[in-house]
């Protein structure tokens, strides 16, 4: 398997960066990963930083190609989970460490995606969004139900009210798998931290990858950049894998 990687860090305008990403690759399989701590709880950088090493660790110590991709990812995240839940035993129910979660699976010209809180992923093609996830968010569903407008979610007073995470209580949270998504060469994945989508349209990150011979790597920057300039003083951390399939 032919691919292009990049992976994009930015701390925006936070004092700390509670964003984790991770790519691992081997010859028939990749798995992309963001998981982003959620601020206001504890230890958020650390149930991040937990999940990625889980979802790493499964994902390396499984037969490659994987016979079951969606139940590899819905037991992976379980188990994401589950550690998390532990490293907050010692806190109140309303403190311990909480993370969202996106991670997308690419083996056998396809790709196979899941997701838990407002962490995406997104499959684009020729400078168009194929598809992405939906976040399991309060504005999200407003915009489902046609109570609100999709421009109107970003200024929205609960835009950043999320409900489904990784942590907190055991009982496993909500989590939206795809079925298989075939890839054609040139497809670009991306696996993101709500601080880059949050601050640009869906057109703006279909556009930053429409150019197949550009550098990944560079418009992945550029991205991020352009993401925390509009963020100002309120951006977040700014994270993601980007992934251009070649074959």
């Amino acid at each position: 398997m032919r691919v292009e990687h990049a992976e994009l860090h930015l701390i925006g305008a936070r004092e700390s960066n509670q964003d984790r990403v991770g790519i691992e690759i081997n010859d028939t399989s990749t798995l992309m990963v963001a998981c982003d701590g959620m601020g206001g709880h504890a230890e958020g950088e650390r149930a991040a930083e937990i999940a990625v090493q889980v979802l790493a660790r499964r994902f390396g110590t499984q037969p490659h190609p994987l016979l079951d991709p969606l139940g590899f990812l819905h037991l992976a995240i379980g188990a994401a989970h589950q550690q998390i839940v532990r490293l907050g035993l010692g806190f109140a129910i309303e403190h311990r460490p909480r993370a969202t979660v996106a991670l997308c699976l690419v083996q056998a010209g396809s790709a196979y995606w899941a997701h838990v809180g407002d962490s995406r992923a997104y499959h684009i093609r020729n400078g168009r969004i194929l598809a992405r996830t939906r976040d399991h968010s309060h504005v999200e569903l407003l915009v489902r139900e046609g109570v609100i407008q999709a421009g109107q979610a970003a200024s929205h007073p609960m835009r950043n009210f999320v409900e489904s995470c990784l942590g907190g209580e055991a009982l496993l949270p909500e989590m939206d798998l795809s079925l298989r998504r075939a890839l054609k060469s040139g497809d670009v994945l991306v696996v993101c931290t709500d601080g880059l989508w949050g601050h640009l349209e869906d057109a703006d990150i279909a556009a930053a990858f429409a150019d197949p011979a550009a550098n990944l790597h560079e418009s992945l920057q550029a991205l991020g950049a352009r993401a925390v300039a509009i963020g100002g003083t309120t951006a977040d951390n700014c994270s993601a894998v980007a992934l251009r399939y070649l074959e």
